[in-house]
């Protein structure tokens, strides 16, 4: 399973880093396929990858898999609105605001895992298993993550407008 949960993180990370140069190309109002391709795929990639990850393969219904079931229902109106429709219409800003919120849960995660994994920061918002990291700390960082990405999407809303996007 380490080789599985190793594969996960450098998916994740992959989409994450895609994501944040996709995010300042909406922002940019610039359209960059091949990019929103790779964070697209390696995004609906982590949360399948998820499902598959002890102790997230349970017959337990965790908050994690509530994250990857809606990040993924997200991804796929994302890529309707994106392919199939071509972003015309209501789809422009469908495809901006589900495919910043997925990218957005995908950092929400990261930040928890940071919190679990890192020393440092285990420190600062300790987790009692199974509970995930708490405290001041922990609730101003998500915080900031949160109020970043809304004030992102809703430009990303305004202003991207791409000629085209093939």
């Amino acid at each position: 399973m380490t080789t599985l949960v190793l594969v996960h993180v450098i998916i994740s990370l992959i989409a994450i880093v895609a994501g944040v140069i996709v995010m300042f190309g909406l922002l940019g109002s610039r359209a960059m396929p091949g990019l929103t391709a790779i964070f697209l795929l390696f995004t609906i990639l982590t949360s399948a990858t998820g499902f598959v990850i002890p102790p997230l393969a349970t017959e337990k219904l965790l908050p994690s898999h509530i994250i990857g079931g809606l990040s993924l229902l997200l991804l796929v109106i994302a890529c309707i609105a994106l392919y199939a429709m071509q972003l015309k219409g209501a789809w422009r800003p469908i495809y901006v605001v589900t495919a910043m919120v997925s990218l957005y849960l995908n950092v929400f995660v990261l930040v928890i895992q940071s919190f679990l994994k890192v020393p440092a920061l285990q420190a600062l918002a300790p987790a009692v298993p199974p509970n995930p990291p708490a405290g001041p700390v922990f609730a101003v960082v998500q915080g900031i993550v949160l109020v970043f990405f809304a004030v992102v999407i809703i430009g990303a809303w305004r202003r991207f407008r791409p000629v085209t996007f093939a």
